[in-house]
């Protein structure tokens, strides 16, 4: 697949990928709705406080989490085309009650639930992988992220505008945030009558069970269990910071670490009774696959999705402080590193597809993470200021390259279960950065950096020991075993191979 292929929008495998990126994007524009009109929503509303706004961004990310992983699920189950209208369409109700609600438990419970919109990422990451064949997935996946996750820079640009200009009044910045949700209702039934699951012809694998990720062996299983513990590990600590602004009532945090760990227990519990029964049984040789290449990629979305997300929301007030620049001048300078995104990923997920090795291409990728942040860690006010906006796009390249290439190498560890292994990595991913933010409270904005080097070093290594050229990484068809065959329903049994992108064309 080149560039020029995206422009044959009436090939139906293009027409796809655009429809999916457009809801991608607009899930971005729906959840970061309020950081660009937080000063104007404070103005408004006189008992809104920055405390306020710091709890509600917090709650934003809160359920994005666990969402990924339930619609992980629930998308190898249903597919993609319904999983994502249901979710946009749901989505808008929170949007509506949060920009039209008055009192702070409206605020709060409204975002905490608009922050499963998160979620969206992993839909497309399954749609794309339908209509691809292993040779052009990584380009493919990387134009689908890339150009969604520029939905945030979007907001930041477009909303206050909408807000302050084109509405004006008290009430703009409400009429501009229900204008998300407005666009998300709409989408919903749009997507849902213009896309499909699959190409004509060609079966959608689903897992046995959906209810957890089924795994290979015995050890497998126990490592399934170990990584599952940090989801919901992450969410103690979001709480824990929650807790910190005094905000919520005395037994707010009680409830949640102990709801927490009722959960941990149960979704053990469904781990145990999907998998026990089927490593009882034996796994065909044929259809196993190694839990080690999942964790490799978890570790990578945590080191390079993690700090992105943890860089951006630091890098304005880095960037004014070390290098006296106003607010405005800062902003543009650290909104670079979210721009790059629109060419940066799609170019990790090309070379991925190009270069012999998928894994080679990531462990550059990492190592230039890690010299990336490990030169910004040197950035002081004696830096010249060129030289560090230099380096700053240069390790977003990396950073942002390498979310590219993780996501070329997701579809093909098992394509049933593409779903749930990319509910797990993107969920990671949010665990990065909520991980490195509690971090950045405690140490300097040049510590940080080497923190993050750090992460990537411990990626780089997992990757290094653990993660294995996927097969047939640069094929026509993905892998399929006899328990894939086995599982497709009888009326789409016909040639159940992904082509390439000719013959997805409309007939």
């Amino acid at each position: 697949m080149k560039v020029v292929d995206l422009f044959k929008v009436k090939n139906e495998s293009i027409k796809v990928l655009h429809l999916t990126m457009i809801a991608f994007f607009i899930t971005f524009v729906t959840w970061f709705n309020m950081a660009p009109l937080a000063t104007t929503m404070i103005s408004d509303m006189g008992w809104l406080t920055k405390e306020h706004i710091a709890v509600l961004g917090l709650l934003n990310v809160a359920l994005t989490v666990p969402a990924r992983i339930i619609i992980g699920s629930l998308l190898d189950r249903f597919g993609p085309r319904k999983v994502f209208s249901i979710l946009l369409v749901t989505m808008s109700i929170p949007t509506f009650v949060f920009a039209f609600g008055d009192g702070w438990a409206q605020l709060a419970i409204s975002r905490l639930l608009l922050s499963s919109i998160g979620a969206g990422f992993v839909i497309g990451i399954r749609m794309v992988s339908e209509w691809f064949p292993p040779k052009s997935i990584g380009f493919a996946e990387g134009f689908y992220a890339g150009w969604g996750n520029f939905g945030s820079a979007f907001a930041a640009m477009t909303l206050p505008w909408v807000a302050l200009t084109l509405i004006g009044g008290d009430n703009g910045w409400r009429y501009a945030i229900a204008t998300t949700g407005l666009i998300c209702l709409i989408y919903g039934f749009i997507y849902y009558a213009l896309v499909k699951d699959t190409p004509e012809n060609k079966a959608y694998f689903k897992p046995k069970k959906s209810s957890a990720l089924e795994v290979s062996s015995w050890g497998d299983l126990v490592q399934l269990i170990l990584w599952t513990i940090p989801l919901v590990s992450v969410l103690a600590l979001l709480t824990w910071r929650i807790d910190k602004f005094d905000l919520l009532s005395a037994s707010f945090s009680t409830i949640v670490y102990i709801v927490l760990g009722l959960v941990l227990v149960y979704q053990v519990i469904r781990i145990l009774q999907v998998n026990v029964p089927i490593l009882k049984k034996g796994v065909p040789e044929d259809d196993r696959y190694k839990f080690k290449n999942v964790a490799a990629l978890n570790t990578t979305y945590f080191a390079n999705f993690g700090a992105e997300l943890a860089v951006v929301s630091m890098l304005p007030m880095f960037f004014q402080t070390t290098f006296s620049l106003s607010p405005t001048a800062a902003g543009l300078i650290a909104s670079t590193f979210a721009f790059v995104n629109l060419f940066a990923r799609p170019l990790g997920g090309y070379l991925s597809d190009r270069l012999k090795s998928r894994k080679q291409v990531m462990l550059v990728y990492m190592g230039g993470i890690v010299l990336g942040f490990l030169s910004m860690g040197l950035m002081t006010e004696s830096f010249p200021l060129v030289a560090a906006v230099a380096l700053t796009i240069l390790t977003s390249m990396f950073v942002q390259g390498a979310e590219g290439s993780t996501f070329a190498i997701i579809p093909m560890i098992k394509k049933r279960v593409t779903g749930q292994i990319a509910g797990m990595a993107g969920a990671y991913g949010n665990v990065g950065a909520l991980t490195y933010l509690t971090i950045l409270t405690f140490v300097t904005p040049q510590q940080f950096f080497f923190v993050l080097a750090g992460g990537a070093v411990l990626s780089f290594l997992s990757c290094a020991l653990l993660l294995e050229e996927p097969k047939n990484a640069h094929g026509d068809e993905y892998v399929l075993s006899s328990v894939d065959r086995a599982l497709t329903q009888p009326s789409a049994a016909s040639p159940s191979v992904i082509r390439d992108l000719p013959a997805a064309s409309t007939k």
